[in-house]
């Protein structure tokens, strides 16, 4: 039997985020299994109009954008009802033998609702619990009513599914915690596509120059501005690293909502020819900027959201045989291995990350070393073919109990 998945996403390319580079890994790694794989996104596909899209030879079926003025504690059931009804319009176009919904809780309970009335099993995929990123973005307060439901949502999402998948051991444990059966819960970690990443190139020194980091000694992050990163800790680490590394600059490289905060944060520290904003730059374009670093800064500020969750760019940064330093999160501590793989400082600590970056920047005689490790640990342990082969043993019997 040919195993036919309906995918239920938040949100697809054409958009960019580690959530829809994610996604495509999975979609790809499963199509070279044979599997059949079909694809609808929620209302939150920003910028989409239409009823089906075809992206870089990927067909997504899109849900409209509910109409109308959003009411607070309302547009979230909105949402999930304008899913339900599209879910099972393309269900009865597909006929899909499993139901495979990604995180937020609000793709998974419409999922389970359509996979009820059409006696369909669903699995339920956890990236970040919903409740979690409401309060890393201000939306939510920990502790409030708002939080306490929407954690119950999620609860309850988890007990109904089939099965539950999630992206690492901190999230696992946290799910179990609710009184998920450990044998109902599998961890499909995040990974690269091993073959898409080299060991870094050699720097373009017109870009170096012009982007004024010509002999500097460069600290990078490459990605999304948000309050979570710890950028604002990066920068207030600065004075203290210069004084050991009067050459050391900062390169920033994308956008999003801390941006303004931090360019700020940068001319309040008189940082301001020290720290470089580049802005975003085209997909195509980043590795030109990755190869003018010599230490990543993965700066994460100690939450819930970043104790339970592994980042996907330290592994990227593995893949291409980069440097890097990182907070001692527990999201981090999964992935890196101190004085390995990389470097690790006490969170939340500017002068600990001042030190841990200059203790990089001086131990060159082992950055061969740890370079290497860092990309066998990926190839042997983080590659996306291993990650995805671990759906089988649970898709496989729910397929053959729905076709019984």
């Amino acid at each position: 039997m040919t195993l036919r998945v309906l995918h239920v996403l938040d949100h697809s390319i054409p958009l960019h985020s580690g959530y829809t580079f994610r996604t495509l890994s999975i979609l790809r790694e499963q199509r070279r299994r044979g599997w059949q794989t079909f694809h609808v996104t929620s209302p939150k596909q920003v910028g989409c109009t239409v009823a089906e899209e075809e992206v870089d030879g990927w067909h997504f079926y899109r849900t409209p954008a509910a109409a109308g003025a959003a009411w607070p504690g309302l547009n979230e059931f909105r949402l999930m009802r304008h899913l339900e009804q599209r879910l099972a319009e393309v269900c009865a176009r597909v006929r899909p033998n499993l139901l495979h919904a990604h995180s937020p809780v609000l793709n998974a309970l419409p999922a389970l609702r359509v996979g009820r009335k059409l006696g369909l099993p669903v699995v339920y995929e956890v990236r970040a619990f919903w409740e979690d990123a409401a309060v890393d973005h201000g939306t939510t307060a920990e502790g409030s009513l708002r939080y306490r439901l929407t954690r119950g949502m999620e609860t309850r999402a988890l007990r109904r599914a089939d099965h539950v998948f999630t992206i690492c051991e901190g999230l696992r444990g946290d799910i179990v915690a609710r009184g998920i059966a450990p044998d109902r819960v599998t961890v499909i970690p995040n990974a690269v596509d091993i073959e898409n990443f080299t060991d870094g190139g050699r720097a373009d020194e017109a870009l170096r120059a012009r982007l004024g980091l010509a002999g500097a000694c460069v600290i990078g992050f490459i990605g999304s501005f948000y309050a979570y990163e710890g950028l604002d800790l990066l920068l207030d680490a600065m004075p203290r690293l210069l004084q050991r590394q009067p050459d050391a600059r900062v390169l920033l490289t994308g956008g999003g909502p801390q941006e303004a905060a931090l360019k700020a944060q940068a001319a309040r520290l008189g940082l301001a020819d020290r720290v470089v904003f580049t802005g975003r730059v085209p997909h195509a374009e980043v590795q030109r900027y990755y190869d003018l670093v010599d230490v990543l800064a993965y700066p994460r500020h100690p939450m819930r959201l970043t104790e339970l969750v592994t980042p996907l760019k330290p592994l990227e940064a593995m893949a291409q045989g980069k440097l890097l330093v990182a907070s001692d999160v527990g999201g981090h501590r999964e992935l890196i291995r101190h004085g390995e793989t990389g470097w690790l400082f006490p969170a939340g600590q500017a002068g600990a990350l001042a030190e841990g970056l200059a203790d990089a920047l001086d131990a060159r005689a082992d950055w061969p070393r740890i370079r290497a490790a860092g990309r066998a640990y990926v190839e042997r342990e983080r590659n996306w073919s291993v990650s995805v082969e671990r759906y089988r043993p649970v898709y496989e019997p729910l397929a053959q109990r729905k076709a019984a």
